[in-house]
């Protein structure tokens, strides 16, 4: 059986989890999760942990990914998740204007963001950008498209990158 399956998920106090055979459902302080169960995984919950076992030998795989995916529920209800963006160049600075995130990225035009359903956005300084939200994976694709209207370019590396990335710059051409 996968090692990753074999551990069980403590819940702490507050967060409560509710099996059914369409869906699993976590419930914390930061809000409420679900998604559909896996097929060939057993999940149950008892003495204040989950657990997941594979039902057979090629459901194995299934039962490590179940347990990563409920494992990010209980954490994202929790504490939740965040990524912070930073805006690189002259001229480049980000603002809201209520829930809509305001961008100026060297574009002709503004471009505006509207922040989907749970995800929380706040700009600490004019070039910092903060995702925040319960769910891992939105708050990842949330911060991807932010990133995608000027992803950083690899000559001055000017544009919009995650904190703390790494740009390799090109060197210029030479006459």
């Amino acid at each position: 059986m996968s090692r990753v399956a074999k551990k069980p998920i403590q819940l702490p106090k507050g967060v409560e989890c509710q099996v059914k055979s369409d869906a699993i459902t976590v419930k914390g302080p930061k809000g409420s999760l679900s998604m559909a169960p896996l097929h060939g995984v057993t999940v149950s919950v008892e003495n204040g942990s989950i657990a997941c076992a594979a039902q057979d030998a090629d459901t194995i795989k299934m039962a490590g990914t179940t347990r990563a995916l409920l494992a990010s529920m209980v954490t994202g209800v929790t504490e939740g998740y965040q990524r912070k963006l930073e805006l690189v160049g002259v001229g480049f600075r980000a603002a809201l204007q209520g829930k809509d995130l305001n961008l100026t990225l060297g574009f002709s035009h503004p471009v505006v963001f509207k922040a989907p359903e749970g995800i929380t956005i706040t700009v600490p300084a004019q070039t910092e950008i903060l995702v925040a939200g319960a769910d891992k994976q939105q708050v990842g694709q949330v911060a991807a498209k932010i990133r995608g209207f000027r992803p950083p370019e690899p000559y001055k590396g000017k544009g919009v990158r995650y904190a703390g990335e790494q740009i390799t710059l090109k060197e210029a051409k030479k006459a």
